[in-house]
């Protein structure tokens, strides 16, 4: 008998745990303010979802027979936001193996904690030149490190966030970035566009000795770029002449490099945006500036050059608990006091910009930045492509992501007012047309991350919201 109740009981506990197959494809929010970005605001109108895809939106969009429909009366519709340069995705614990020695063998298991610097377990052997390929994980792929278990997840997407463009940090360069959606049962289904392009920085680390200085740096990195180009028509002469020409050594480090197709260079201030534009144009290769905190200072040389930029919104602040007989210099309380002007100067001047969560815990606060930036000028409508078409547009899935127009990605989320109002709250998040909660409120973690909230509430649900 109470083998039969246990059984019972394990029938009913299933029956009541939905399914991916349960979650409705054909989805219908009707009746809603749209916010399209790319077009002009519909008052009220529907949008259509099916398979994950965006198959009609506007004021008279036909609701199809037997769509799940979404109660939209009163609430508003935007283009799931987009975090332009992150490390969402990549679980704070994943274990990789980016190494000093490049391609040519020396590799140390790393932890990577996503925004810090990877402690290698193994004291890596000195680097003598440019051939021990110091701090080169130019191979390493986000499209590999992804996993739908990274806890900061479900924080993101409760602030509205559906997409990210997240890269490997880990020494001078990185690695490959990827565009990912923030939901998905399997890595492979996050995966919007494999190649973001290559995650440069100037600032050692896992690795000692060459290159030592900022000087020693650019020299290596021009020097592997050289590398590359003669690896490559190395490969060329032998696949023409195989019987003839000696078989070039497999070096994956250069394989990553020839792969590059922008890069992400770090331009803080004009100086450094000077030395990263001259960078860019001798390795022969389009590059994303990202930081800018100073961009109140750089926008005119931004937009002669017609470069795009990722704007790191972490405003500075005066730290907590620091000497009281300190005085700030003048360029520090300069710094503080415009930072937070310079989207505003940016979309004035023309210069596009999409905006980052480096440094940041709470995804909510990057939408708070922003308003700091709104209170100083920044319209509105440029604030939100920033978080949405803009960001699609520098890493070229602008056909995809970014707006709510047919036949794009079904990331949407549906609010109960102006994202940009203190009182709004994210109701519905919808990742590839799967519907998701946002999770339940939590104090702030620890710095350097956030608490996941439950898995059941904030994953993929199937009941209809009236």
């Amino acid at each position: 008998m109470r083998q039969q109740l246990l059984s019972l009981l394990l029938l009913a506990c299933a029956a009541m745990i939905p399914t991916s197959a349960e979650v409705p494809s054909l989805i219908a929010i009707q009746d809603a303010r749209i916010v399209t970005v790319s077009g002009a605001v519909i008052e009220k109108g529907n949008v259509v979802l099916n398979r994950g895809i965006i198959t009609d939106v506007g004021p008279a969009a036909a609701i199809p027979k037997g769509a799940w429909i979404v109660d939209g009366k009163g609430l508003t519709v935007y283009p799931g936001l987009i975090d332009a340069f992150s490390t969402w995705g990549i679980p704070e614990a994943a274990t990789a193996a980016p190494a000093t020695g490049g391609g040519r063998g020396g590799a140390i298991q790393v932890q990577i904690t996503p925004g810090q610097a990877a402690t290698p377990q193994a004291t890596p052997a000195r680097s003598q030149g440019p051939q021990d390929r110091p701090g080169t994980n130019s191979w390493v792929k986000a499209a590999d490190l992804v996993k739908p278990t990274d806890r900061r997840l479900d924080q993101a997407r409760g602030a509205g966030f559906t997409s990210a463009v997240t890269f490997p940090r880990q020494g001078l360069i990185g690695g490959h970035g990827a565009v990912v959606n923030l939901g998905g049962e399997t890595s492979g289904k996050m995966i919007v566009e494999p190649d973001a392009g290559l995650h440069m920085t100037t600032q050692p680390s896992g690795y000692s000795g060459y290159p030592n200085s900022l000087m020693g740096v650019f020299a290596y990195f021009r020097q592997l770029w050289l590398d590359a180009g003669h690896y490559k028509l190395s490969r060329e002469l032998y696949a023409q002449s195989p019987a003839s020409v000696p078989r070039p050594e497999y070096d994956r480090a250069l394989e990553g490099i020839l792969g590059a197709r922008r890069l992400l260079l770090p331009a803080s201030g004009p100086i450094q945006l000077d030395r990263m534009t001259g960078l860019s144009a001798d390795l022969k290769t389009p590059a994303v500036y990202w930081g800018v905190v100073e961009g109140y200072r750089m926008a005119d040389t931004l937009k002669k050059a017609g470069a795009s930029v990722i704007l790191n919104v972490k405003w500075p602040v005066k730290e907590r608990d620091t000497d009281p007989e300190q005085v700030d210099s003048l360029r520090t309380l300069e710094l503080r006091d415009k930072a937070p002007t310079s989207p505003a100067i940016l979309a004035a001047a023309g210069v596009r910009f999409a905006v980052s969560s480096d440094g940041i815990d709470a995804p909510r606060d990057i939408i708070r930045a922003l308003k700091k930036s709104i209170d100083l000028g920044l319209k509105k409508e440029d604030a939100l492509r920033a978080l949405t078409l803009s960001a699609a547009e520098i890493y070229g899935v602008s056909a995809r992501l970014g707006s709510i127009e047919k036949g794009k990605i079904a990331n949407l989320i549906v609010t109960t007012g102006d994202l940009f109002d203190d009182k709004t709250k994210v109701q519905l998040i919808f990742v590839d047309g799967v519907k998701y909660l946002p999770p339940p409120e939590t104090p702030q973690g620890p710095a350097g991350g956030f608490p996941g909230g439950r898995p059941g509430p904030t994953g993929p649900v199937d009941q209809e919201v009236r």
